[in-house]
């Protein structure tokens, strides 16, 4: 993820993903008929970075949609800093410049003010990927008006602290030592991922969680969090981290028998599970569900009616636990 992504939030996440069920008479999208031609046509991305490959990935799904809609997109960079992003959305509802919003909250909580402004000046948003408000463990609007397409942080969380459970299931390792490489700690979202992971882990019999440290999103951060865990616990046998992180960490660790498992869906990072690397991924088709939210915000924006709570997961079932089996046909959509 980012993770932003969930958790599982992070991260990541997600999501994180083309509905697995959808209604005959509706469109991919939700929207009931087909959507309005013409109309409003400009789409705003509040990502989370455009370093972050996860971001990147999100919004040529979100671009390409547009221009298949006779929409333009583009995207505000906060770089991974909450009160920038605050800014600019602030800057944006003013100006007037886009009829769509699609956000990946870095903080949820502190750009309620902004989304709720947006809101009342007519402008429809789509909250993709991170919730925005004070809660991390639902996919519904917590800003009355919003669409949310979301992957639900604390779900990711569990989804993470599992596969890393069948990990150790997989090797009948008892004790088994787990060393969980966190999101960003500054993150709301990080953080409420992380509770739910460990929780998840400090419950199972025999799994031990040996090392919490901050992996981030990138290689370099990744591969800073190993070098310190290896010279605290040089026996750990599994690791948890973003997808970034993890490549990281496993360069650091060449030629030890750890399982990982990442939260990501580039196409390293399906590789490595399909190639047997590693053990497993939480798995959302980034792209997809980038197009997922153009498509909504831009539906409603025409007047069309769409759902106002869309989960990730529910985009790609059967993916998101991936071991090896379950991501066999899969292919990411982007690259590290």
């Amino acid at each position: 993820m980012v993770a932003p992504r969930t958790a599982l939030p992070a991260l990541a996440l997600v999501a994180l993903l083309a509905a697995g069920c959808v209604n005959p008479a509706q469109q991919p999208g939700g929207a009931t008929g087909p959507a309005p031609s013409g109309g409003a046509g400009r789409i705003g991305f509040f990502g989370f970075a455009k370093a972050n490959s996860f971001s990147a990935a999100t919004f040529a799904g979100v671009e390409e949609q547009a221009g298949a809609s006779g929409a333009t997109a583009e995207f505000l960079d906060s770089n991974f800093d909450a009160q920038a992003q605050v800014r600019q959305l602030q800057d944006a509802v003013t100006a007037k410049r886009f009829d769509v919003f699609v956000v990946q909250a870095n903080d949820g909580a502190a750009v309620v003010p902004a989304i709720q402004s947006a809101v009342r000046a007519g402008i429809t948003v789509v909250v993709q990927f991170t919730p925005v408000g004070t809660r991390y463990d639902t996919a519904e609007p917590q800003v009355e008006g919003t669409i949310t397409l979301v992957d639900v942080p604390t779900l990711n969380g569990e989804g993470l602290g599992r596969l890393a459970i069948e990990a150790c299931r997989s090797r009948k390792l008892s004790p088994c030592e787990v060393a969980y490489l966190e999101g960003l700690k500054a993150l709301p979202l990080d953080n409420a991922r992380t509770q739910a992971a460990v929780g998840v882990l400090e419950a199972a019999p025999g799994v031990r969680v040996k090392a919490r440290v901050e992996g981030g999103y990138t290689q370099e951060s990744g591969r800073k969090a190993m070098q310190d865990i290896l010279q605290k616990d040089p026996g750990i046998d599994v690791v948890i981290g973003s997808s970034q992180a993890v490549l990281g960490a496993e360069a650091v660790a060449k030629g030890k028998d750890i399982l990982y498992v990442a939260n990501g869906a580039s196409r390293q990072t399906v590789e490595a599970v399909q190639q047997g690397r590693w053990f497993g991924a939480y798995y959302l088709p980034v792209k997809t569900l980038g197009a997922k939210a153009a498509e909504l915000g831009l539906a409603r924006a025409r007047g069309g009616s769409v759902p106002a709570t869309n989960v990730m997961t529910d985009v790609a079932p059967g993916t998101a636990m991936g071991t090896k089996d379950a991501l066999a046909q899969v292919r990411g959509e982007y690259d590290e």
